[in-house]
């Protein structure tokens, strides 16, 4: 694992080794939608954009301009060798008319699926890009349903009295009876028997949320510059595509918004994602793969990835990967990441029946502020929850017993962790694998993390903490160790005067070692459990 991260230092070397990123290239030729009979007043939607596209993909590609305007469209479809550009001041606003898009066979959550094709979509496409400094509203306030414990009285009184309906606990807004009648089915937009073709899901259909932007099974692609806002479901959502680049783009949605993460890189391979802002409802950078049998059938791994330079506010997760990893995630470099508001700051999810192993990750220099739950949290028992429970819901944590390894055993293993920050947060550090397979292979180095609770770790094995300090407001303890193997603290400091360093349970842990760490500066120093022997913890100065 040393050697890997030897090959990575975001200052010294800002290109890990990984195979160098394609990147497109067009012709100076420049198409305006003008010439197509757009009109920028924001009242006259017109197919202007798509058959500008169109006339220069079949002319040998290029560029189509959207000038400074307001421009109103249905959806749009790229094609090869076209870069989208908008110039700075266009507005392009997609359709808030839900007959201006179809139902396709896709992918959603990593599962074959029938959706609204995306509002920008392409396929099997090579050479495509959207640059620019303009922005596309993606009216997504027409399609979402909201919560009405994410809403101040005020908001919600001002949603409910603009139209759609109310479910009958009178705590959720649908846009209309068909997404309402979509969210009483389980699963409803997944691929199944008796429900095959787009056809057989008309009934729902404005439940069936489209992306932003998908591009999928797409070779050397460009997103530079422009702000994607407003999505229905996921903003920017490369899928089983190849030479990424996203650069200095931004992702805006509304705090209180499902699903709409900022950008899911899904079984994609070769990128870069630098210099980009997120302020969205779910994840903000999350790294995917399928789900569960399907995923793994698929056996596409997101890989070879360097992400920096970003910064996430709003999100369920700064920097994420899964719940969907079931094909795995290998050799991603991530640097120079700052969290501002996040729910969660590094946030690494999965759960018995994804399988997938996730592995050889690297993350150099992150830093947050004001973190509502964990800033770094490892959970192999994710329950589709959100991370911050609301109120009145169980915070426990729950009794999770021992099953046979399977295809669907996840695992997550050599990931590395240095440089890392943290001013506020509920608790700084999670790891929580299965019994049958720990999180393992993990290292954190040179962190300091302010927070209420301190560190919690079960199911865990070859955990290496140095130079980390823990400031937390709890202290009883500072380190909850459950039923997990070969944990080493080294140069560990903590809240002075601490009730309790340290509590280790399960008849299972052993082999945990202090190095260079004062015990003496919290009160009592070890509290073992039932069954757990004094020779399992090593106290030593070197």
């Amino acid at each position: 694992m040393g050697s890997w991260l030897m090959h990575f230092d975001a200052t010294a070397t800002p290109n890990p080794p990984l195979p160098p990123v394609k990147t497109p290239e067009f012709r100076k030729d420049t198409v305006n939608i003008t010439k197509f009979g757009a009109v920028p007043n924001g009242l006259t939607k017109s197919t202007a954009i798509q058959q500008a596209i169109d006339a220069c993909s079949k002319a040998g590609g290029g560029v189509v301009l959207v000038p400074r305007g307001h421009w109103l469209t249905a959806g749009i479809e790229m094609r090869n060798n076209v870069n989208l550009h908008l110039a700075k001041g266009a507005l392009v606003q997609f359709s808030d008319n839900h007959a201006d898009y179809h139902l396709i066979k896709t992918s959603w959550e990593g599962v074959e699926a029938v959706r609204n094709q995306a509002l920008i979509y392409g396929e099997n496409l090579e050479n495509i890009a959207v640059t620019g400094e303009g922005v596309f509203d993606g009216a997504g306030d027409t399609w979402r349903a909201v919560k009405k414990n994410k809403l101040t009285e005020t908001q919600w009184k001002r949603l409910t009295a603009s139209g759609g309906v109310v479910n009958e606990k009178k705590d959720t807004w649908y846009p209309s009876e068909q997404s309402l009648k979509g969210s009483t089915i389980p699963e409803a937009f997944y691929i199944r028997p008796g429900k095959q073709t787009p056809k057989d899901f008309e009934d729902i259909k404005d439940f069936l949320r489209p992306d932003m932007i998908v591009l999928a099974r797409c070779k050397r692609i460009l997103l530079e510059g422009v702000t994607f806002q407003n999505s229905p479901a996921w903003t920017i959502h490369p899928l089983m595509s190849e030479d990424i680049t996203v650069r200095n783009v931004y992702a805006f949605n509304p705090e209180y918004g499902q699903n709409t993460d900022g950008i899911d890189l899904e079984s994609c391979k070769n990128g870069i994602l630098e210099g980009s802002t997120f302020d969205v409802g779910d994840d903000g950078i999350c790294i995917k793969s399928g789900r569960d049998e399907q995923g793994r059938k698929r056996g596409m791994p997101t890989e070879n990835f360097i992400i920096r330079n970003c910064t996430v506010y709003h999100a369920h997760g700064g920097f994420v990967i899964g719940s969907e990893m079931s094909g795995g995630a290998r050799n991603l470099y991530v640097s120079n990441l700052t969290f501002m508001g996040t729910d969660v700051g590094l946030r690494f999810k999965a759960a018995r029946g994804r399988g997938g192993v996730v592995e050889n990750i690297f993350i150099d220099n992150v830093d947050m502020k004001n973190i509502v739950g964990q800033a770094i949290i490892f959970d192999l028992y994710y329950m589709a929850k959100d991370p911050v429970p609301l109120a009145g819901e169980s915070t426990a944590p729950p009794v999770i017993k021992a099953e046979p390894l399977n295809e669907g055993t996840p695992t997550f293993r050599h990931i590395e962790i240095k440089n890392v920050t943290c001013n506020g947060a509920e608790t700084a550090i999670m790891l929580r694998g299965l019994p049958e397979m720990p999180v393992k292979d993990i290292s954190i180095e040179n962190a300091v993390l302010q927070s209420t609770k301190p560190m919690l770790c079960i199911e865990a094995e070859n955990i290496r903490l140095k130079n980390v300090t823990l400031l937390s407001k709890e202290t009883k303890p500072v380190l909850e160790i459950q039923n997990s193997q070969n944990i080493s603290f080294d140069n560990l400091k903590y809240t002075a005067g601490a009730d309790l360093l340290m509590r280790i349970t399960g008849d299972r842990t052993k082999n945990i070692k202090l190095t260079n760490t004062d015990t003496k500066a919290a009160k009592k120093d070890v509290e073992l459990g039932d069954k757990v022997s004094k020779k399992v913890v090593l106290v030593s100065k070197n």
